[in-house]
C-alpha cells in the first residue's frame, strides 16, 4: 500500500458454505452427487410438493458436530429448525431449511499461521446446519437463464467467523486451513471450483486506532482461494479511495470480476435482511446428549497440528517437513504407513517430500495412485541403511525400476546387479586405479589440498560404476593418501 492506504485498516469477516459429502441430500432421500445430468437428482421432498414430510440426514448433524469439536466450539444439546424464506428462480420451496436462534456450534475458533511464522486465532461465531439452493446457469443460453435443481437440498453447513481478519493473507490463510480440517474430517473436499466450498466476505475499512466499525459491504462469486483475496484487496482500496474523495461507503451485496479484477454492486442493501425466519413445523427439535457427543469426538482422526507436534516433538522432523507432510490427510497417512515398517522417521520424511511429492506433481496425480505401497518404500530405506546400496543409486535406479512392477526393493538391487561392493578387498583396485590415474593431484593432496579428496571419491564410484559404498572407500582414500 501507499498513501493514504497506510492510515486505513481492513476489518473482514467471511461466511463459509461447505457442501458435506454426505450419499443423500439434507431432508431427502435423492443422491448427493456432483456433475450429474441436469434435473435428474431431484425428490418430490427437495422440490417441496404438498403432502411431503422432510427428515434430517444423521450423518449431516454428525459432520457438523466433528467440524465444530475440530474447532473448539460449543456443541447445541437442543436444536430446532427453521424456514427462511426468500424468493428466486432456483429456489424450488420458496424457503430454505436452516437453523436460526439454535445453530449446532458456537464460539471456537481457527488458528492460522502466517508466511512469516505469525500465528493468530480467528474467532468464529457460529456454524449452522442449512440446505443449499439449486444452481441458475446464465452462460449457456444468451436469451434465457438455465435452472438446475440437482444442487438443491445438498447439506450445507455455514461456518461464520468474527470480523477479525486484517489483511487479505490472513484470509488465505484461514480458507487453507478450514479446507485442510474439511479434507482432513473427510466431511467435504472443500473443492472451491466445483461449488463444494463457497465464500462471501463481509468488508470495511476504518481508520488506524479507530474501535468503530465501518459500513460494510458484502462479495459474492468468489471461485478460488486466490481470488478471495484479490477481492478483498479491491474493494479495500475501492472503500479508501470513496471515503477518501467524500463520498460514503454504502451497504451492498457486491460481486467479483475476476478477468477485470473489480467488484460491482449487484444490490443495495437494507440493515437487516426480512427473511421472515419461523420455526419449521415439520422436523421435530434435535436433542443431543454428551454421550451423543463423545461419541462423534471418539472418532475423530488426528488433525494436523497436532500432527506436527508428533512429527517434531516425537519424530525430530523439522518444521518444514512436518508441514509438507501434514498438508494432505493421505499423505500424512502414508508416511505413517513408512513408519509402520520402518522406524527411520527423517529417511522416510526425505522419501515422502522429495522423490515421491516430486512423482505427484511431476504426474499431477494424488497419493493413492503412487504405484508403490509404504511397505516397500521401507524395504528401501532398510536396504539403504544397511549399506546394500547408496542413496543415490535408490534414487536413480531402483526407485524408478519400482514404479513399473511389485519387486521390492532388494529384489530390484539384487536382479538388476546395483548391490553396493563394502568389503576392501573389492574396492582397493578402484582406488588405486583412481590415485595411479591422478599422480599429480595424490602430491598436491599430500601438500595440504585436502579438497581434492572430492575428485579421487567420484572417480572411484565412477570405475566401480558407483557400487563402492562411499563411506568404505573414503576410508581407504585417505589410508593410501596419507600413509
Amino acid at each position: 500500500m501507499s498513501g493514504t492506504y497506510h492510515d486505513y485498516e481492513l476489518v473482514c469477516g467471511l461466511e463459509i458454505h461447505v457442501q458435506l459429502k454426505t450419499l443423500s441430500k439434507a431432508y431427502s432421500p435423492d443422491e448427493n452427487r456432483y456433475g450429474a445430468v441436469p434435473n435428474s437428482l431431484v425428490h418430490p421432498i427437495t422440490l417441496g410438493h404438498p403432502g411431503t414430510l422432510p427428515v434430517p440426514n444423521t450423518n449431516s448433524v454428525e459432520y457438523a458436530i466433528r467440524l465444530g469439536l475440530a474447532f473448539g466450539c460449543d456443541i447445541a444439546r437442543e436444536m430446532r429448525f427453521a424456514r427462511k424464506n426468500y424468493f428466486y428462480a432456483d429456489l424450488p420451496k420458496g424457503y430454505q431449511i436452516t437453523q436460526d436462534k439454535t445453530p449446532i456450534c458456537t464460539g471456537g475458533s481457527v488458528p492460522i499461521t502466517l508466511k512469516d511464522g505469525t500465528e493468530k486465532e480467528i474467532s468464529l461465531t457460529r456454524i449452522h446446519m442449512e440446505e443449499d439452493a439449486g444452481k441458475s446457469i446464465h452462460e449457456q443460453d444468451p436469451f434465457n437463464t438455465l435452472i438446475d435443481l440437482n444442487r438443491a437440498g445438498v447439506p450445507l453447513v455455514e461456518i461464520v467467523s468474527e470480523p477479525e481478519f486484517r489483511t487479505s493473507e490472513e484470509v488465505y490463510a484461514y480458507l487453507t486451513e478450514v479446507r485442510r480440517i474439511l479434507r482432513y474430517l473427510d466431511i467435504s473436499d472443500g473443492n472451491m471450483e466445483e461449488g463444494s466450498m463457497r465464500c462471501d466476505a463481509n468488508i470495511s475499512v476504518r481508520k488506524k486506532g479507530d474501535t468503530s466499525l465501518g459500513q460494510r459491504t458484502e462479495v459474492k462469486n468468489m471461485n478460488s482461494f486466490r481470488n478471495v483475496q484479490r477481492a478483498i484487496e479491491h474493494e479495500f482500496h475501492r472503500q479508501v479511495d470513496l471515503i477518501e474523495q467524500g463520498g460514503k461507503v454504502e451497504m451492498q451485496t457486491r460481486s467479483y470480476d475476476a478477468v477485470n479484477n473489480v467488484t460491482f454492486s449487484l444490490r443495495s442493501k437494507e440493515l437487516a435482511h426480512d427473511y421472515r425466519y419461523f420455526p419449521e413445523p415439520d422436523i421435530r427439535p434435535i436433542h443431543l446428549t454428551q454421550e451423543d457427543i463423545e461419541e462423534v469426538r471418539s472418532h475423530i482422526p488426528p488433525l494436523p497440528r497436532e500432527l506436527i507436534r508428533t512429527f517434531t516433538q516425537q519424530y525430530g522432523l523439522s518444521d518444514y517437513d512436518a508441514k509438507v507432510l501434514t498438508e494432505e490427510k493421505d499423505v500424512a497417512a502414508y508416511y505413517q504407513a513408512i513408519l509402520e515398517h520402518s522406524g527411520e522417521y527423517k529417511a522416510a520424511a526425505n522419501w515422502v517430500t522429495g522423490d515421491i511429492k516430486s512423482w505427484m506433481n511431476r504426474e499431477a496425480k494424488d497419493i493413492h495412485e503412487f504405484p508403490i505401497s509404504p511397505e516397500r518404500i521401507a524395504g528401501l530405506i532398510t536396504i539403504i541403511k544397511e549399506g546394500k546400496v547408496s542413496s543415490s543409486i535408490a534414487s536413480q535406479s531402483i526407485f524408478p525400476k519400482m514404479m513399473d512392477n511389485d519387486r521390492s526393493a532388494l529384489e530390484v538391487a539384487t536382479e538388476e546387479d546395483l548391490i553396493q561392493a563394502s568389503d576392501a578387498d573389492s574396492i582397493v583396485p578402484f582406488v588405486e586405479e583412481a590415485l595411479t590415474k591422478y599422480p599429480d593431484k595424490v602430491e598436491a593432496y599430500r601438500a595440504g589440498n585436502k579438497g581434492l579428496l572430492g575428485l579421487f571419491m567420484g572417480e572411484v564410484m565412477k570405475l566401480s560404476q558407483r557400487k563402492a559404498d562411499p563411506k568404505e572407500a573414503s576410508r581407504l582414500l585417505k589410508e593410501r593418501l596419507e600413509a
